[in-house]
């Protein structure tokens, strides 16, 4: 089975992101396209701040924060700050979410 999640360092320490087939259903719902069309904005960089606040929390929540707290850390770390520092990590989850990791055997099948 592909491994799907990632850990890094966002907001107060490092948190697990991970979404799940259920999250990326919840995902494409509060974007209202699919999981393809989020990721294809955001890694060509033509995407809406929602792709990025809720890859990011949904996938907080898919890593075991409660979505109370996964919404704290949006509110505290992603708004009002600049696009360029959250990005990178949605840009992370979306290609982990897809494509799975590179280092684990057996995701190249």
């Amino acid at each position: 089975m592909a491994d799907l999640s990632c850990t890094a360092f966002f907001g107060d320490g490092e948190h697990a992101f991970t979404l799940t087939p259920e999250l990326v259903r919840e995902l494409e719902t509060k974007c209202g396209s699919g999981i393809g069309s989020i990721a294809n904005r955001v890694f060509s960089r033509n995407f809406a701040q929602a792709d990025i606040n809720e890859t990011i929390r949904l996938a907080l929540i898919g890593g075991g924060t409660t979505p109370k707290r996964a919404h704290e850390l949006i509110v505290a770390y992603v708004d009002g700050r600049s696009v360029i520092d959250t990005f990178e990590l949605a840009a992370k989850i979306l290609e982990r979410t897809l494509f799975g990791n590179p280092q684990v055997k057996g995701n190249d099948k």
